[in-house]
């Protein structure tokens, strides 16, 4: 390259940064990590608190972290066949978390059996813990449940559950961790 040709190289690239500096200082929020606000809840489902935290992004990662099944089902919105993964049945006491980032979801005290094949609540550990979300994957209007901290699908809500709340939220087994309640010592 000779060095006229440097020369106007480097003023061009040099105008190209000073664009994509000044895009970045007028939009910052555009280049700003995400934030969302979750309850925490230790192991033995005592609320600690809400938190800001950045959204958990581990787009790579996601398939060697989790099993094909579950990452079939909490970052490809699919389902497991019911009845079918052990510990949908479970009726132990405890806390159940995303499977993905460890948000508690669910706790042991609303879990009912819904005789679907799939976990069933008729509520959240936490309101902010989870979102909602209209879902026509099927060809008909129903309402999917997703982790706030890392958006991983979950399953749906249906209003055919028991009181108080007549809501049933129907999990997949694959995207719940189970943390049994901690013995009292």
């Amino acid at each position: 390259m000779k060095r006229r040709q440097f020369l106007r190289w480097l003023t061009g690239s040099g105008a190209a940064l000073l664009s994509v500096s000044r895009a970045i200082r007028a939009a910052p929020a555009a280049f700003a990590l995400r934030t969302v606000t979750v309850v925490r809840f230790s192991d033995a489902g005592v609320s600690l608190g809400p938190v800001t935290l950045p959204l958990v992004q581990k787009v790579a990662e996601w398939k060697r972290v989790l099993s094909p099944l579950a990452y079939a089902v909490t970052r490809r919105q699919g389902t497991e066949p019911p009845f079918s993964i052990p510990g949908y049945n479970r009726h132990d006491a405890g806390l159940y978390r995303c499977v993905c980032c460890g948000n508690a979801l669910f706790s042991s005290q609303t879990k009912y059996d819904s005789h679907t094949g799939w976990p069933s609540f008729w509520q959240p550990i936490a309101p902010q813990n989870i979102t909602t979300h209209r879902d026509f994957m099927l060809g008909m209007e129903r309402t999917e449940v997703r982790c706030t901290l890392c958006e991983a699908h979950l399953g749906h809500v249906f209003d055919d559950g028991p009181p108080p709340t007549g809501l049933r939220y129907c999990m997949n087994t694959v995207a719940l961790r189970f943390v049994p309640k901690p013995k009292a010592s």
